[in-house]
């Protein structure tokens, strides 16, 4: 692994320990209720065996929302950092936990129903953005779902400026590019992409399909 992405491993494997209390502070309730908008809006029937693979998936706290919505399903959380993995398996042991890397997805081609990111690609840089998301669309099945979840850019002054201090912390030009793209990192791959914004206005979900 490049040397940036050993030290952003590093980083997140100590992150972990503080991400949840920091999720919690940042979001309060809306965290919930995004997570309930993610899993609705994949729409699919609850007593189909799906196959779904949560991306950057942290703590696993989408992942484990997935898992309790559709008890048949096969839920696999995957990250980099061995920390973030070590403190979703204590929470979402309904779950299957793999390590690795997004830009090179361990799964075989049209393997899951529902590949879902969530407010974790704009982390990626650049090339390891692209092929994150030529990734998901080469494991997701030709009538399965990509689902990658973003934050808005805040409106309210202050929020947007603290905002953007968070992205400089992220790597600031990208970051802030990529949030101010919408669609069209996604519509170069695929044919589909429906834009939805969550009740809060806080984040947005596009929906990217093959067919």
């Amino acid at each position: 692994m490049p040397e940036i992405r050993t030290g952003r491993q590093k980083y997140y494997n100590i992150f972990a320990y503080f991400y949840d209390l920091f999720v919690k502070i940042h979001s309060g309730r809306r965290g919930e209720e995004t997570r309930k908008f993610l899993v609705d809006s994949t729409q699919i029937d609850n007593t189909n065996q799906a196959r779904i693979l949560d991306i950057c998936c942290g703590t696993g706290s989408a992942a484990l929302a997935f898992a309790e919505r559709f008890p048949a399903a096969l839920v696999i959380g995957y990250d980099f950092s061995r920390g973030m993995l070590r403190k979703a398996k204590q929470k979402a042991q309904k779950v299957l936990l793999v390590q690795g890397d997004a830009s090179r997805l361990s799964f075989v081609d049209d393997s899951f129903d529902v590949v879902c990111c969530s407010h974790a690609l704009y982390e990626l840089k650049g090339r390891a953005r692209t092929e994150a998301l030529q990734e998901m669309k080469r494991v997701v099945k030709p009538d399965g779902k990509v689902m990658i979840m973003e934050h808005e850019v805040p409106r309210k002054p202050l929020v947007k400026i603290l905002f953007h201090l968070r992205m400089l912390m992220m790597g600031s030009t990208d970051s802030r590019e990529f949030l101010r793209q919408d669609l069209a990192p996604y519509k170069k791959l695929f044919p589909n992409v429906t834009l939805l914004h969550t009740p809060s206005g806080k984040s947005k979900l596009l929906i990217c399909s093959i067919t």
